[in-house]
């Protein structure tokens, strides 16, 4: 005869592993994306829902050809079961990390030119140092929600940190403006912001304002008590993009003039293929200036996101500016 206390047991212990795997599905809005967090086949994914709902004796999933959403009866289960489980999941990792070097799974989100650029390159130093720590990196300029997709930490280039989370100062950053010699040959130099009105400008988009350049002198002629005063030139140009990179490979084929965040220049500066423009001046106001690690407060900080982030403030403890031109290297 089976023991009835061994099935009931063997049945809250599949509970609590379907149960954790709805939240995880709760989360991801899809069985393939959920699949993969858990790292199971998207078969068993889909097989432990079925039996979950069997158990509870009514439908938590609604299924549909793009995601899933869940129903009511679904969304309360994840409710209420979401916070022991995260709760469980801390205690664990707090434990594990007594227990000598980091390790475990390391989720980073960056943007996409930023990661490609400086991010990437650094990482083999880390990875072979930490051995035990696996790093998953999602590359995206979307701003994600970090709490809801399970990031452990976000690389920011922004003006303000939000201040729901801690944020580590990496380095900071500048605004350059660059074109290709071909392009300034071409063209002519321009001599002072307005004369950029003349100018093929690739543009970052900034919502459906038109787009503008500001720019302030660096060595400005002004007592302690008066701020530099600030230009402000319309740009127009036949390329503008949300990416960096594509300003900067448009202006590497000599299309126009590029206004680029250093991390993005630093590299066809370096190499002589792009050179500064209007070096006298500063750009201001199109990029934030500050590169930041953040993550959601927690009373505990798992040792992997710690390494991690003195990792990369000690590797971009230098900025990117080192390859840009001097002012007198500037091309006529």
């Amino acid at each position: 005869m089976v023991n009835n206390s061994a099935m009931n047991e063997q049945k809250i212990n599949e509970l609590w592993s379907h149960l954790h795997w709805l939240t995880v599905l709760a989360q991801q809005g899809s069985f393939t994306a959920a699949a993969a967090r858990l790292g199971v086949s998207k078969a068993a994914m889909s097989q432990h829902m079925a039996e979950l709902e069997r158990m509870a004796g009514v439908a938590l999933v609604r299924r549909t050809t793009r995601s899933v959403q869940l129903t009511e009866a679904g969304q309360r289960l994840v409710d209420d079961t979401r916070a022991p489980f995260e709760h469980i999941a801390r205690s664990f990792a707090e434990v594990r990390d007594l227990a000598g070097a980091p390790r475990g799974l390391l989720r980073v989100t960056a943007p996409v030119a930023l990661a490609r650029q400086q991010l990437v390159p650094r990482l083999a130093d880390f990875l072979r140092e930490y051995p035990e720590v696996r790093l998953e990196l999602d590359m995206s300029d979307r701003l994600s929600s970090m709490t809801t997709e399970g990031f452990d930490l976000a690389i920011r280039h922004t003006a303000a940190p939000p201040d729901t989370h801690v944020a580590w100062t990496l380095c900071a950053t500048r605004s350059v403006l660059v074109a290709s010699r071909s392009y300034l040959r071409r063209s002519g130099s321009p001599n002072a912001p307005a004369d950029l009105i003349n100018h093929n400008c690739l543009h970052y988009p900034r919502a459906h304002d038109a787009p503008v350049w500001t720019f302030e002198p660096i060595h400005p002629a002004t007592t302690a008590n008066q701020p530099a005063e600030r230009i402000t030139v319309p740009v127009t140009g036949s390329l503008s993009a949300n990416n960096s990179e594509a300003l900067r490979d448009a202006a590497l084929t000599g299309l126009g003039i590029a206004l680029l965040p250093d991390f993005s220049a630093q590299a066809s500066l370096q190499s002589g293929k792009l050179v500064q423009v209007l070096p006298q001046w500063k750009p201001v106001g199109a990029f934030a200036e500050q590169l930041y690690a953040i993550r959601p407060y927690s009373p505990h900080v798992p040792r992997a996101v710690t390494v991690f982030v003195a990792y990369l403030r000690e590797a971009f403890s230098g900025g990117f500016g080192e390859g840009i031109e001097a002012p007198s290297d500037r091309i006529g």
